[in-house]
């Protein structure tokens, strides 16, 4: 099935009590946890510096697919630690880390259930952890003083059966020819692009009308993720 339109989001936010940031996420089938929290304690290459940072942790639990993934154990795989870095990138390219004063935030991203997407949703929803584990510390903090300048969000596209689809689940990204993720701003602007022809290329046009719908899905999380902030939404 060809599809231009997101797959059903839930948000749930302070899904634990121990986290101050706590995001229960979920695309179609795909679900992930997303807990943020907050330290004084700065890598030690900006202590002192006056700056804030930005880190996140992924992993997909046991059986968050059919074939039990075990644990990782001391040992991070390829794949995780990619993963990883670009959900830390993605966030840290909307804050104003001078701003954010020596603080570390560490978003930690558990997949519950794959069924593709899950470092779109690890995004998407790890903002949304981020903004909560934020808030009490800029609580009436004027928009423009706030460390977030603008909200980030994830989603991936791509061409299956010869056509572009949005936010493929497993079925659709294992059939694609060509499939990228595509993380964006609120306002617009791109923070990264991956794109790979599986055993195929694609063209100018393949690549426009991707990044069409990916500007739609990405202009309806931000919606998302405003309604689910509400009064907490940090930006103008």
């Amino acid at each position: 099935m060809q599809r231009t339109a997101l797959r059903p989001v839930k948000i749930k936010r302070r899904f634990t009590r121990s986290s101050p940031g706590s995001v229960l996420y979920q695309c179609g089938e795909t679900i992930v946890l997303c807990t943020a929290s907050l330290s004084d304690t700065v890598p030690p290459w900006l202590a002192g510096s006056g700056k804030g940072w930005i880190t996140a942790e992924y992993n997909m639990l046991p059986h968050s697919t059919q074939t039990r993934k075990p644990r990782d154990r001391g040992k991070v795989d390829g794949r995780t630690t990619e993963i990883q870095r670009l959900i830390g990138r993605s966030l840290r390219a909307v804050v104003d880390l001078e701003r954010l004063g020596e603080r570390m935030v560490t978003v930690d991203c558990d997949v519950l259930q794959a069924d593709g997407g899950t470092r779109t949703a690890s995004i998407t929803g790890g903002f949304l952890a981020l903004c909560d584990a934020l808030y009490p510390e800029f609580r009436g903090i004027a928009p423009e003083d706030h460390p977030l300048r603008d909200s980030v969000a994830a989603i991936s596209v791509g061409i299956v059966g010869g056509k572009p689809v949005l936010d493929l689940d497993y079925e659709q990204d294992f059939a694609a020819a060509v499939d990228m993720n595509v993380v964006m701003t609120g306002t617009g602007r791109f923070v990264e692009i991956q794109g790979t022809g599986e055993e195929a290329t694609f063209d100018d046009d393949d690549l426009d009308a991707m990044l069409k719908l990916a500007r739609r899905g990405i202009r309806q999380l931000t919606e998302l993720q405003r309604n689910a902030l509400g009064k907490q939404w940090p930006l103008r």
